[in-house]
């Protein structure tokens, strides 16, 4: 296990030291800048199936609105970062040291504001109402129509993916497995009420929805068809999860996320040279997103390794200032806060990578001009 920085003679306790929270407190090691991406907290079902007897009015608020439950994770997640970061970030809001953005999204701006009330609960003359332990923190968006940086895949405005897209599915390393699954796809279509075709079109999200829907029901207790065994929720988890490295990654991988998830890598290393000039106290950005976020982000950085991320999974940037001098960058990655982020490690690199080679490492998925490589 790693934690951030030099722990020699820090005198952590074990609980501390398992926990993989605190900072550095010996050497000229600075943390500089911080990025987090993370993934919305539980929700409903985004959609049903046709023969699915549990309709939307099962659901609080409707399709895809967050649940307590994913409140209650988002707020453990803001407590997480505040501990982790603790000595780094101020104990009190202050403006100037957070950004944080959204998608458009009713599930990810409330994800926002549940973790930043596990953040920075108010405290001194920060409490505006004894009764409420929780403060207003600014959360940013734009509309859905012009989000470009944290919802993927952006298809409407991009020709090129698409068509990237129709020949990875096409290819043999992708298309031979979709059809090595066929027989088991063909009944499950029956068992949803789709046509197969319909359940195959990975355009429409159709299957990854089914599944979703399965799988949220089964996590709030809601009754769900006798045919969704372990086994069939095991074999779509794993084909989706393959589907979804595949959406990004597999073929042409380079080529795809320069007009994918390379965006965000963009965007995030544009920040951190930013940082390493900076005197405006900018502490940390903040970005409330998807689990197809993450996943167009580590294919981009090619970290990774096939799976669905869960709710609240958050991908940790950490930017030092090394004794010499130089910055690197660290990368974590957390799927419960039961346990510590694992270390990403970009290939090709250490675990704290030298800010200039992360750039050179990451250079081919960077677009120049997204528009003009969306149209060639």
């Amino acid at each position: 296990m790693h934690l951030p920085g030099s722990f020699v003679s820090c005198g952590f306790t074990i609980f501390s030291l398992f926990l993989g929270l605190l900072l550095p407190c010996t050497t000229g090691r600075e943390l500089k800048y911080v990025v987090l991406v993370y993934r919305h907290g539980d929700r409903n079902p985004v959609s049903t199936f046709p023969t699915n007897e549990v309709k939307e009015d099962a659901w609080p608020q409707g399709y895809g609105q967050l649940t307590t439950n994913g409140m209650r994770r988002q707020y453990e997640l803001g407590q997480f970062i505040k501990e982790r970061y603790k000595g780094f970030l101020s104990d009190d809001y202050k403006r100037n040291e957070i950004y944080v953005r959204s998608t458009d999204y009713d599930r990810t701006i409330m994800s926002a504001q549940a973790n930043l009330a596990g953040l920075f609960p108010p405290q001194g003359s920060q409490i505006w109402n004894t009764d409420i332990p929780w403060q207003p923190v600014p959360v940013h968006t734009v509309p859905r129509s012009s989000e470009k940086l944290l919802y993927y895949p952006v298809r409407a405005e991009c020709q090129k993916f698409g068509k990237l897209l129709k020949e990875t599915f096409g290819s043999e390393a992708v298309g031979g497995q979709v059809n090595g699954q066929m027989e088991f796809l063909g009944k499950l279509a029956a068992d949803l009420g789709y046509d197969v075709m319909k359940l195959l079109d990975f355009n429409s999200h159709t299957l990854w929805n089914a599944y979703d829907t399965l799988l949220v029901q089964q996590m709030n207790n809601q009754p769900v068809p006798p045919w969704a065994t372990d086994e069939v929720m095991g074999t779509l988890k794993n084909l989706l999860a393959f589907a979804l490295n595949a959406m990004f990654g597999v073929h042409k991988r380079e080529e795809k996320s320069r007009v994918q998830g390379g965006l965000l890598v963009k965007d995030i290393l544009d920040k951190m040279t930013e940082a390493t000039q900076a005197t405006d106290g900018r502490k940390m950005l903040m970005y409330s997103a998807h689990d197809i976020t993450l996943a167009a982000l580590q294919v981009a950085l090619d970290v990774f390794k096939p799976h669905l991320p869960p709710y609240a999974a958050c991908h940790f940037f950490e930017l030092y200032k090394e004794d010499d001098g130089e910055f690197a960058i660290e990368m974590y990655y957390q799927t419960s806060t039961d346990a510590p982020p694992e270390q990403l490690i970009l290939p090709g690199c250490e675990a704290a990578c030298p800010l200039q080679k992360f750039k050179e490492l990451v250079s081919p998925v960077l677009p120049e001009d997204w528009q003009a490589e969306c149209n060639s």
